[in-house]
């Protein structure tokens, strides 16, 4: 669990180094909508002008009308305070409703980017990957984003712009009084470089866990059928905790930085107000006649005003910084799925493959998953169109890495393999993998109807073609018997049928799918005897004119075989058809006779 979690952080802390390229990359995706983002920025100036015309404003009424009793011109000046407090609310809510619905369009840009690029990935991908990490990126770190466009962004410009405003608003009203607030400014904002320091770190890590977090959950909770037959529920519950309280302690720690921060500069917003009310009465008391000193109850009152206000936009900043920082992080994490380049992807000037008569010829291929560590040596194999070919040999031969290999799920790192004398490397994967049928060890079906989920196989089939794939297949029967026949809906991962009904529903699939080479990763490897004969004599029919590579741990099921290829140790060890390898007595006779006789073979 530990190594797990920690591979994890390791991936994500490789993409987690360069938090501002992401925003300016996420800015990027905004550009598509420039004009609205002109109108949010021209209501945050107004906003800014606004929220610093309103202490000025007071100032002067102060100075030019309630202290000389002018009841006209006081009324006429906080006419025009309300004017500029209805203008700040009015480019508030303007800025905000236009910046959520760019959000929302940016957001939905990149959700497509997003899943548009994990049908490009290539299958190692997912191998090294927590199905529940990945969706983390989908749940967790879009959310996080949209809690940034939608709200942050805007209320980070807000902020920054009203201190600017503020700074400016000071300067004109007192140069000394804006002297004496500097000497705690500068304080402040050094606190809050040094906590916002700490706290990117910290929400990157939180995402990570997350992630993680996510990752075993989905991976308990697909899994609680073997997790509830084996009695693990406590060490499930004992990994959960372990997850749980790293993302727990991970947010707290976090959490009471970025809390730290707004008490801090509350405490400092309060002593520079305490700095500019002792300064302005020292003035008055002074009563100098130089300009530069002189100051009065209204420019007090304005700067008192300035002062208070300017811890607000500071503390607004410190909240949403982390906000912005877990956000940012988050967008790192797309951004590095989006990047990824797939492992196994077309050449350049790759060609389609067109129909193909469905000759293969592997000629001395070699592959490995993990560098260094061969699963295939050698391996020669011709077929010709029409051809069965069966793999057999222990678990860990090679039998379906050969099927992998031949479907690109994986490139190999030595030989060729041709289909009608083009190499499969040079042609569009898309177009191999139209003219190949698969039926894979793992069945999966979708959560939706029967008849969809055999018609996946060819989205054009009419119900017919669906129900006649089902008839030869074997599966019609069964589907009838169900509550609503085809249009009974599979629950997720179709719990709500057997295993040996779900290989049906696969096989039926595969039969749709009309192809010209057939593949059957232990296609009958869950089906009871009798179904497996009925099976295996529908399979025959759809195998005559076909090339078919047929993986089967049931001997039995391969006597028909044209030719019959004895995999050990990622080699080909024997070949030939049933009875040519029987006569030889190597391997592949001990094997056979081992089912027979119930003895295990190593």
């Amino acid at each position: 669990m530990a190594r797990r979690m920690a591979t994890i952080e390791d991936r994500a802390g490789v993409a987690g180094r360069n938090t501002w390229a992401s925003l300016k990359r996420l800015l990027n995706y905004m550009q598509a909508y420039r004009a609205q983002l002109i109108i949010v920025v021209v209501m945050v100036i107004i906003y800014t002008i606004c929220y610093t015309l309103g202490p000025y404003l007071l100032g002067v009424a102060i100075d030019q009308y309630v202290l000389e009793g002018d009841l006209p011109g006081l009324a006429r000046i906080v006419s025009w305070m309300v004017a500029v407090y209805v203008g700040m609310w009015l480019s508030g809510i303007i800025s905000g409703r236009v910046m959520a619905r760019v959000a929302q369009r940016t957001l939905e840009q990149m959700r497509k980017d997003l899943f548009g690029q994990m049908q490009k990935l290539s299958l190692k991908y997912y191998d090294q990957q927590s199905a529940g990490d990945l969706m983390s990126r989908f749940t967790n770190d879009m959310d996080s984003l949209n809690m940034l466009l939608t709200t942050n962004l805007v209320s980070f410009m807000r902020s920054l712009g009203t201190l600017i405003g503020m700074l400016i608003g000071m300067f004109v009203t007192s140069l000394v009084l804006t002297g004496a607030a500097l000497i705690v400014l500068p304080i402040m904002f050094g606190t809050m470089f040094l906590i916002m320091r700490g706290l990117g770190p910290r929400f990157r890590e939180l995402q990570m866990n997350l992630g993680a977090l996510n990752g075993l959950m989905e991976e308990n909770i697909t899994g609680q059928r073997v997790v509830i037959a084996y009695g693990q529920e406590g060490s499930s519950m004992d990994d959960f905790l372990v997850a749980n309280e790293s993302a727990r302690d991970t947010a707290v720690s976090a959490n009471l930085l970025a809390n730290l921060m707004g008490a801090i500069l509350f405490v400092l917003g309060n002593v520079n107000v305490v700095v500019v009310v002792a300064t302005g009465a020292a003035l008055m008391l002074l009563d100098s006649p130089r300009l530069i000193l002189s100051v009065t109850i209204g420019r007090i009152t304005t700067m008192i005003d300035y002062t208070r206000r300017f811890s607000f936009p500071l503390m607004e900043i410190g909240n949403t910084f982390n906000t912005i920082v877990s956000a940012l992080a988050g967008a790192e994490r797309i951004f590095d799925v989006i990047d990824m380049e797939p492992e196994v992807k077309d050449k350049p000037n790759a060609q389609p493959l067109e129909q193909i008569n469905g000759e293969v010829v592997f000629n001395d291929v070699d592959f490995s998953y993990v560098a260094g560590q061969p699963i295939l040596k050698n391996i020669d194999l011709t077929a010709k169109p029409g051809d069965m070919i069966a793999l057999v040999g222990p678990t860990g031969a090679g039998k379906t890495t050969i099927i992998n290999v031949l479907t690109r799920f994986y490139d190999i790192e030595k030989g060729t393999i041709t289909i009608d004398g083009n190499e499969i490397r040079d042609v569009q994967q898309d177009s191999l993998r139209q003219q190949l049928g698969i039926v894979l060890q793992d069945t999966f079906l979708f959560s939706d109807t029967v008849m969809e989920n055999i018609r996946y196989g060819r989205l054009d089939a009419t119900d017919e073609e669906v129900i006649e794939a089902a008839k030869l297949a074997n599966a019609h029967g069964f589907v009838t018997r169900l509550p609503d026949g085809y249009k009974t809906e599979l629950s997720e991962r179709a719990e709500n049928i057997s295993q040996g009904q779900r290989q049906l529903l696969a096989i039926a699939r595969a039969i749709l799918a009309d192809p010209r080479i057939l593949i059957l990763d232990e296609a009958t490897s869950s089906v009871d005897t009798r179904t497996e004969v009925q099976i295996q004599e529908a399979l025959l029919n759809l195998m005559e004119g076909r090339t078919s590579f047929v993986i089967a741990h049931r001997l039995s099921t391969i006597r028909e075989a044209d030719q019959i290829l004895v995999l050990k140790d990622g080699e080909v060890i024997e070949r030939g058809n049933h009875e040519g390898l029987l006569e030889q007595q190597g391997f592949y006779d001990h094997l056979y006779k081992s089912q027979f006789k119930g003895t295990a073979v190593v």
